[in-house]
């Protein structure tokens, strides 16, 4: 019936109108039986008529579609032998059925059916074809094809019969056009000399002019050598524009300018260090200058004397290797003083809060924040999630006096409203805060760290106060209370807990001390603080005390000057036990850096990481995801056990070391 109905479309109409003809037919009889007969006739005679003209039409019509299918065919036929691109039909497992001229033309084989076309093309993934995916960038000779597949079934009843139709499209143009635009396009680099000042400031007058020009004369060279355009926009700060083809020697060299403006030696007493940020992909001038800002400000939070690369959404670090140069004048804390004090007061309130896991600095630096803020007459509330077993004893000193108000996470979301003020101390995280979730809910927040900068960044912060120099996040906050107010009031347990930050951070002062850290400590001393009641607050008991010397004991070697040790210790103060093991190793002689992985009784596996300076145990451990600066620093891992982790970290050590000998 369909059929019937494709033939002739008016068959339904012609039915429609024979039965209102019969009808009258049979009606006229019923009053006039001879008109009936003779319309009987006529309607009958007028059925046979019917029936021969559709038929004919049928006929007709059905050589019309035969003829039309041929021409079709013919047509189909004769546009896939003439493709005017490459086209192959292959089976599922890669053997050619059928191939046109192009194609033999591309491959250069005049004879390929029942050939793997993997013999031919081993570049080709077949796999990824069956999924209906193209692939892109296939290289055969010179040129350079785009390949598209079309899944053919040859029988209904068995899906497995199948072929692949791959049609071939040369992109060798386009391809060669986008490299080299990759090639020429702009990249900026900002350059910024760390600590002009300072080496000018120590170095004899008759020598300045020769420093200036050799810096001058290597960051120039450097330029010249990209064919790059520079200009000095500022006594200590250059802007280079080259580029993008001599972007790889840069890294591969990685960014030896670094080492040669640290090796300038013609009467300066200072090493000079660069720090410089580069963008890449910014698609206006515009947004190029964004990134490379972008990319300097990190390398300058990040301690200095290196080059930070910003990549699409990632960044890539050179160099940061040597210690960060404390600075010498007290101008910027006295800044940021004032301004904190400003923020305060525009405040309805302040919530102050340090990391997860808190230690001796991030408790030490929240309290005296806290003590700035209700000397300001504003209220405030510390957000503490846990107690630690580090922080335990100091916390014992405050948690029963009314004046000090700490609060959970839960209770913080409650309390921030948009004129709430939020202190982040001692990270720059937002994950690792003790409450991620109140950095969203307010404008107000302020950042006060002494951890070289990492990607992740609390960008938000209307006031940051990040020095990698400093010794500790409890200095900073001891310098900023001094400039608060003229004589501010400080209580003897704040001052011990200040006290305790910096002495836990200095490893008792003896790690990453300035003249500044030792002025922070006086200050702290005048106000109250006592070094014994400190020293009391890391005093361990007897079990503390022997699991952290069985893991000491457990250190092997590598590289000679690097400890690492296991742990399978399981305890609920592991990772401070940890810590302060991997503190102990350095007292080892001949060890200049120490690792302690061990486990957490969640199944998180942890590293921590110590150096005594000329390891830079930060950037061994940012390539295994964790953070810190250059003496303390630590990683964390889940799904995975402390055997994997420890391979993976003298991978890591392995790595650095390579790095370095190549500079």
């Amino acid at each position: 019936m369909g059929s019937n109905k494709m033939n002739n479309p008016f068959k339904e109409t012609m039915n429609l109108y024979l039965i209102v003809i019969a009808v009258l037919v049979i009606t006229l009889a019923y009053y006039n039986s001879i008109f009936g007969i003779v319309g009987f006739l006529a309607f009958l005679s007028l059925i046979v008529y019917n029936w021969l003209s559709d038929r004919n039409k049928s006929r007709k019509w059905r050589k019309y579609v035969e003829a039309l299918s041929t021409n079709i065919d013919s047509a189909a036929r004769y546009a896939v032998f003439n493709l005017p691109v490459p086209l192959v039909v292959i089976d599922i497992d890669g053997k050619i059925n059928w191939y046109n001229s192009k194609f033999t033309d591309m491959v250069a084989e005049k004879s390929v059916i029942g050939k793997s076309i993997l013999t031919l093309i081993p570049s080709l993934a077949i796999e990824q074809f069956k999924t209906g995916e193209q692939q892109d960038g296939i290289k055969i000779s010179d040129k350079t094809y785009n390949v598209y597949a079309n899944m053919v079934n040859l029988k209904d009843d068995n899906p497995q019969d199948m072929v692949i139709m791959l049609y071939w499209f040369d992109t060798t143009l386009q391809t060669e056009l986008k490299m080299k635009y990759d090639e020429e396009k702009p990249v900026l680099a900002l350059v910024n000399v760390d600590n002009f000042e300072d080496v000018m400031n120590e170095t004899k007058e008759e020598k300045i002019p020769f420093v200036t020009s050799e810096i001058e004369k290597r960051v120039n060279l450097w330029a010249t050598r990209m064919n790059g355009m520079i200009k000095r926009y500022q006594k200590d700060k250059y802007i280079v524009i080259f580029e993008a083809k001599y972007l790889e020697n840069l890294e591969a060299k990685r960014f030896s300018i670094l080492d040669e403006v640290r090796e300038i030696d013609v009467g300066n007493k200072i090493p000079v260090t660069l720090s410089i940020g580069i963008g890449v992909n910014g698609k206006t001038p515009a947004l190029l200058e964004e990134d490379a800002y972008a990319s300097l400000e990190l390398a300058l939070g990040r301690g200095g004397d290196q080059a930070v690369l910003r990549k699409r959404n990632t960044f890539e670090f050179y160099g940061g290797k040597t210690k960060a140069v404390e600075k010498r004048n007290r101008v910027k804390a006295r800044v940021i003083a004032h301004g904190f004090q400003s923020l305060i007061d525009e405040s309805s309130k302040v919530i102050v809060m340090g990391h997860k896991s808190p230690d001796m600095d991030s408790f030490g630096a929240a309290i005296g924040i806290y003590r700035g803020v209700i000397n300001r007459g504003k209220e405030a509330a510390i957000v503490l999630n846990e107690v630690t077993e580090a922080i335990e004893m100091v916390y014992q000193s405050f948690k029963d006096k009314d004046i000090y108000q700490f609060i959970n996470s839960a209770q913080a979301i409650e309390l921030v409203d948009e004129n709430t003020m939020v202190v982040v101390v001692d990270t720059h995280k937002p994950s690792l805060t003790e409450c991620p979730e109140i950095i969203d809910q307010t404008d107000r927040i302020v950042l006060m760290d002494h951890h070289r900068r990492s990607t992740e960044f609390i960008d938000k912060a209307v006031l940051k106060y990040m020095e990698p120099y400093a010794s500790s996040t409890s200095e900073l906050v001891t310098e900023i209370l001094q400039y608060m107010e003229n004589k501010p009031r400080i209580e003897k347990e704040e001052a011990d807990a200040l006290l305790a930050g910096i002495t836990v951070d200095t490893k008792n002062f003896s790690l990453k001390t300035g003249v500044r850290t030792f002025d922070a400590a006086a200050y702290l001393r005048r106000q109250g603080a006592d070094t014994i009641r400190v020293r009391q607050l890391f005093q361990d008991d007897m079990q503390t005390f022997i699991e952290k010397a069985s893991i000491v004991g457990t250190a092997i070697r590598h590289k000679e000057t690097i400890a690492i040790s296991t742990s399978s210790i399981q305890s609920e103060s592991i990772q401070l036990i940890a810590a302060q093991a991997a503190d102990d190793l350095l007292d080892i002689k001949g060890i200049n850096a120490s690792f302690v992985i061990a486990q957490k009784p969640d199944g998180t596996v942890f590293i921590s990481g110590r150096s005594l300076g000329d390891v830079n145990v930060q950037i061994i451990l940012e390539t295994l995801g964790g953070g810190g600066h250059l003496e303390v620093a630590g990683a964390q891992f889940k799904d995975t056990d402390i055997e994997v982790v420890k391979e993976r970290l003298i991978q890591s050590i392995d790595q650095y070391y390579e790095e370095g000998a190549s500079k």
